[in-house]
């Protein structure tokens, strides 16, 4: 990104460079914030590829679908890359079109994807296959060498959540439970739920800490407004005594 910018004028660079930024920053805690920096940055500096891809995660991230994908195409255009492959095929899915994504996965530029890429590319296929109803199927596309590896990687906890979840849907509890569990175990930042749904299968409620040990929240009466407690020493005047 830094060699694209650098054949702008300065003052144009850094303006781009710092609405990239603030993109990078908002886009998972406030994705349409990171929107408007990207539509900024995209009319700043339409023809550089690095604001295309941008443009099109936030476009992604705000679930804008049409949209991505068409930034995603140009960026693609523009570098000869294949890495937004994956996320181009997720687009697909997004718009309704789960063939579609599956015949992306089929593509020879697959083979062309580093091993993230195609973990990823396996996520996407699958989930495809889950949105046709195909269970088993989904199921299948995820069992690989990579899942079976004892060594965790980047991607490791997304995909064991996904067979977990996978495993769920198609009514196997028991196995579903064991892979959530290795999800845990592999998802040391937190980047998917693995921990509250398997807490959910072994029946663990929890409890708000503003509660009480046996003291049950008020909740207002149909019909009645809430209403503060009276504090009479402070707003009822006190009666003269005899």
């Amino acid at each position: 990104m830094r060699q694209e910018l650098q054949s702008m004028p300065k003052g144009l660079a850094d303006d781009v460079a710092k609405n990239l930024v603030m993109v990078a920053r908002l886009i998972d805690e406030d994705p349409e914030q990171a929107y408007g920096y990207a539509k900024v940055a995209l009319r700043l500096a339409s023809r550089v590829a690095a604001v295309r891809e941008a443009a099109g995660f936030a476009a992604y991230a705000n679930q804008k679908y049409s949209e991505a994908l068409a930034e995603f195409r140009t960026a693609r255009r523009m570098t000869g890359n294949v890495e937004l492959w994956p996320v181009m095929a997720d687009c697909e899915r997004g718009l309704g079109r789960p063939e579609k994504a599956l015949e992306m996965a089929g593509a020879p530029e697959v083979h062309k994807l580093d091993k993230a890429g195609q973990v990823e590319m396996r996520l996407v296929a699958a989930g495809a296959r889950r949105d046709m109803g195909q269970l088993d199927a989904a199921i299948v596309t995820l069992q690989s060498p990579e899942l079976a590896s004892n060594s965790v990687q980047p991607w490791t906890a997304r995909l064991r959540y996904a067979y977990a979840d996978a495993l769920l849907a198609a009514g196997r509890e028991d196995e579903a439970r064991e892979w959530f569990a290795k999800a845990v175990e592999s998802d040391k930042d937190g980047s998917t739920d693995a921990s509250d749904r398997l807490a959910e299968l072994d029946g663990v409620e929890f409890v708000d800490a503003l509660v009480t040990d046996g003291e049950a929240p008020e909740q207002p009466v149909d019909g009645d407004e809430p209403q503060a407690p009276a504090e009479a020493d402070a707003e009822t005047p006190e009666r003269d005594e005899d």
